[in-house]
C-alpha cells in the first residue's frame, strides 16, 4: 500500500480523494463505526469553496446548503460583515453546510476514485523504518510507504509517537449540541444570519442557536464557570426565554479554546494535518477549512513522492505551518473581543476596532485573512476561452495535474510538459503564460520563467 490515513474527517477524506485521483493506493482508518451526524463546523469559507471547486466537489456539497442570509463572515463576532468582493472570488459568502455532509460527499467522491475507507478500526501502534510505516489498527497490521495523521485534536498517532504539542491550555469549556425544540420564543432565529446577530448573553450564560433543519438547531453555549451538557434547558431558558422548550438532544460534545501547534508536520514518513497538527480557539469558523486546505497542499506532493516524479514533501511544512500559525494568532486575538465578561477597557477597544472594520482597507485585510483568499500565490478563478469554448480555470484543474495556460499559441517542448496539462486559451491582454500547480497556486508566469521552471524539474 502507498498511503494510510488515520481519521475520516474532512481533512482525511479530502486527502484520500486527492491521492486516489492521482492513482495512489490509499486506505483511511477511522475509529468510529459510523459517521457522527453532528453539525460541528458549520460553514465553508471562500478559499475552501475555491479548493473544492477545483476538483468538481463543491457542487454536490453546495446543493445541500442550509438557508442562510447572503452576508459576509465576521471577525470576533463584531457587527460589521466582512466583504470578500475585493478579492475577486466567485464565492463571496460563507457556505452554510454541516460538517457531516461535507464528510459524506468527500467520502463518496474518494471511494469513487478507488480509496478504501475502513470504519471501526482504531490505530493502536505505529512503527516506521527507512522504507515505510507499519500501522496496527483493529487487530490488523497494515504496511504502507507513508502515514498521514488526520485524527483530530486528540490524535492517537501523535500520542503514540509521543510528539510534543506545544502551546497554551484553554480558558473555558463550552457545549456544542444539536437539539430539537418543541416550542420557540420569538427570540429564536428562523434563519442563519451574521454571527453578531446570533450571539446572546443572559444569566451568566452565553450562546447561540443556529437553525439547521425543521425545528433542529445547532446550540452552542457556555457560562461563567464550566458548562455541562445537562444544562441545555437551563441555557435555552436563560438565553431565549421560558417559551423555548427542549424536545430532544440529538448529540452533544464539549470544546475549548486551547491553542497548540506541532513544531514539525513531518516525522520521517509520518505527516500530520488538520486538528492533529494544530488547534485554536473556535472563532471565525477556521478549523474545518484549515484542515481541508492542509490536505489539498499535501495531496499532490505526496502523490509525486509515491510516483517518484518529484520530492516536494518538505515544502508542506514550509507552506502550511505559517498559515496555521497565523490562524492561531488571529483566533487568540479574537478571543479578547469575543469572550463575555469583558472589562470596560475591552468594551471601548471593541468599539474602536468596529469603527476600523468599516474602513475599506481594514475590512479587505480581515476578509482576506478570515476567508483564506489572501493565500500566497492564489489565482482567482479566471473565466477563459479555449478551443472547446468558454470555461473556468477551476474546471481545467479537475484532473489534479499541473496546468500550463498558454495565451499565445506557443509550442512547448513535449519532454518538458509531459506531466503538465497544456491548454491554449484566447489572449486576454493581461497574461502571457501561467504555470499553475495542482492545488491552484501560481508556480511561474511568462514563457521564460516557465521554461526555466520546467528545466529545473527535469
Amino acid at each position: 500500500m502507498d498511503v494510510v490515513i488515520a481519521g475520516a474527517g474532512p481533512t482525511g477524506l479530502m486527502l484520500a480523494y486527492e491521492l486516489a485521483l492521482a492513482g495512489v493506493d490509499v486506505t483511511v482508518l477511522e475509529r468510529l463505526d459510523a459517521r457522527l451526524e453532528q453539525t460541528k463546523g458549520g460553514a465553508l469559507q471562500a478559499r475552501t469553496a475555491e479548493v473544492l471547486d477545483m476538483r468538481g466537489l463543491l457542487g454536490p456539497i453546495q446543493a445541500r446548503e442550509l438557508p442562510r442570509e447572503q452576508v459576509g463572515g465576521h471577525f470576533a463576532g463584531l457587527p460589521v460583515p466582512l466583504d470578500a468582493s475585493p478579492w475577486n472570488t466567485r464565492h463571496q459568502y460563507p457556505i452554510s453546510v454541516p460538517q457531516w455532509i461535507v464528510e459524506e460527499e468527500l467520502e463518496y467522491a474518494a471511494v469513487g476514485q478507488g480509496a478504501v475507507v475502513r470504519r471501526g478500526v482504531e490505530v493502536s501502534a505505529v512503527e516506521q523504518d527507512d522504507d515505510g510505516v507499519t500501522v496496527t489498527a483493529g487487530g490488523d497490521t497494515v504496511r504502507a510507504r507513508y502515514l498521514v495523521a488526520c485524527d483530530g485534536a486528540h490524535s492517537t498517532v501523535r500520542k503514540l509517537l509521543d510528539v510534543p504539542f506545544p502551546g497554551r491550555p484553554g480558558t473555558f469549556r463550552a457545549v456544542l449540541t444539536d437539539v430539537r425544540l418543541s416550542s420557540a420564543s420569538d427570540q429564536v432565529p428562523v434563519t442563519a444570519g451574521h454571527f453578531s446577530t446570533l450571539t446572546k448573553q443572559g444569566d451568566d450564560y452565553w450562546g447561540m442557536l443556529v437553525p439547521v433543519g425543521e425545528r433542529k438547531y445547532r446550540f452552542t453555549f457556555g457560562r461563567d464557570g464550566v458548562a455541562s451538557p445537562d444544562e441545555t434547558q437551563d441555557a435555552l431558558t436563560a438565553l431565549y426565554g421560558e417559551e423555548t422548550r427542549l424536545a430532544e438532544v440529538l448529540n452533544s460534545s464539549e470544546f475549548g479554546d486551547a491553542t497548540r501547534q506541532l513544531e514539525s508536520y513531518r516525522y520521517g514518513r509520518i505527516f500530520f494535518a488538520g486538528d492533529a497538527a494544530h488547534i485554536h480557539p473556535p472563532f471565525g469558523g477556521q478549523g474545518l477549512n484549515l484542515g481541508v486546505q492542509d490536505a489539498f497542499n499535501l495531496g499532490w506532493k505526496l502523490a509525486a513522492a509515491v510516483h517518484g516524479t518529484a520530492d516536494l514533501l518538505d515544502t508542506y511544512q514550509t507552506e502550511r505551518h505559517p498559515m496555521a500559525a497565523r490562524v492561531l494568532r488571529h483566533t487568540a486575538a479574537q478571543r479578547v473581543f469575543a469572550l463575555p465578561g469583558a472589562s470596560e477597557d475591552v468594551v471601548e477597544l471593541r468599539e474602536i476596532f468596529t469603527d476600523l472594520m468599516r474602513l475599506p482597507d481594514t475590512n479587505r485585510y480581515l476578509a482576506g485573512m478570515m476567508s483564506g483568499l489572501d493565500a500566497p500565490n492564489r489565482i482567482p478563478d479566471l473565466e477563459l476561452i479555449t478551443d472547446d469554448g468558454p470555461t473556468w480555470l477551476s474546471t481545467l484543474l479537475y484532473p489534479g495535474r499541473a496546468l500550463l495556460l498558454d495565451f499565445g499559441a506557443r509550442t512547448w517542448p513535449t519532454a518538458r510538459s509531459s506531466r503538465v496539462n497544456v491548454v491554449q486559451v484566447k489572449p486576454d491582454g493581461e497574461h502571457d503564460a501561467l504555470l499553475i500547480r495542482p492545488d491552484g497556486l501560481l508556480c511561474a508566469s511568462g514563457e521564460a520563467a516557465i521554461l526555466r521552471m520546467m528545466d529545473s524539474a527535469e
